[in-house]
């Protein structure tokens, strides 16, 4: 199997400096990439930040804390990933985006470097074919955040081999992760069931069924969630919930995959969530409190 000892990861927002710090921390070199170079430094100290976040609970100690941070270095260029033995793609859910990436990657990588996706919903086999290397391409879903959930959904695509199969069973596992197997469909498991479950609660409120704080507050005491559906749609970000339910629409041509106006009409606004600091709640009020 390829050994791998370097990932690069493209993508330096919220996905991508999870997965970044996740891998620094089992003791990879990381290479971190974003086509904004001022997006990486950000990501650095967000990553400092959680590191000391980890500290402070006695979840790692100080000195792994400080072993990651040196591992972690910026790639202003795709063409910097060169050393990768794996490169992890984390950027927006937009496979036009997405194939862009790993065309322009072609050039840069060894012959021996594996491809991996972080998309949550994008046909992997579909990804794949746009590289020189479909039998060294495979999905790997981290769950967000990254350093605290457990999951990964691991995808194979139509080409991908055993052996790339294999070694990425072995790294996720060397990252402390549990793997859920997933097949090649739309949103392959956790999304196909999680962002339809958004989708409704968005309905719900669409249709006046109940505010923004009924319907969160019904399905945390009612269901026992974490968090209502609303808050964590503005978590995971508006726009990613309205591509992710695009992909299963388009996917499955099934009408219960049609995502709500409400949510077009937000994505539109430019309220996407916790990121922009306006979704189904406004951040700039401490605490944040329902925009309808």
């Amino acid at each position: 199997m390829t050994d791998i000892r370097t990932v690069g990861v493209v993508g330096a927002g919220q996905m991508g400096n999870g997965i970044a710090h996740v891998c620094a921390l089992a003791g990879y070199d990381v290479l971190l990439n974003d086509a904004d170079a001022s997006r990486i430094d950000a990501a650095v100290e967000t990553i400092r930040g959680n590191l000391n976040r980890q500290v402070h609970r006695n979840i790692i100690a100080q000195a792994d804390s400080d072993a990651a941070l040196k591992r972690i270095k910026g790639a202003s260029k795709l063409t910097d990933l060169g050393a990768a033995d794996l490169v992890i793609e984390s950027i927006v859910e937009q496979d036009e985006a997405k194939r862009k990436i790993f065309a322009d990657l072609k050039a840069a990588l060894k012959p021996t470097t594996i491809l991996a996706s972080n998309t949550s919903s994008i046909s992997i086999t579909r990804l794949a074919a746009t590289t020189d290397r479909p039998d060294k391409f495979i999905g790997i879903h981290f769950m967000n955040p990254a350093p605290v959930m457990k999951l990964v959904e691991l995808i194979r695509g139509l080409a991908t081999s055993q052996e790339t199969y294999d070694t990425s069973v072995k790294f996720v596992e060397s990252l402390h992760k549990t793997i859920a197997n997933a097949e090649d469909f739309p949103a392959f498991i956790v999304n196909r069931v999680l962002v339809p479950m958004i989708n409704e609660a968005i309905y719900t409120l669409y249709e006046g069924v109940g505010s923004v704080e009924a319907i969160d507050k019904a399905m945390k005491l009612g269901a026992n969630h974490p968090m209502g559906p609303l808050e964590l749609a503005d978590f995971i970000g508006l726009d990613t919930c309205l591509s992710i339910m695009q992909v299963l629409y388009d996917g499955l041509a099934d009408s219960k995959y049609r995502p709500c106006p409400l949510l077009v009409k937000y994505v539109e606004a430019g309220w996407l969530g916790r990121k922009t600091q306006r979704g189904f709640y406004d951040y700039r009020t401490d605490p944040p409190t329902p925009t309808r």
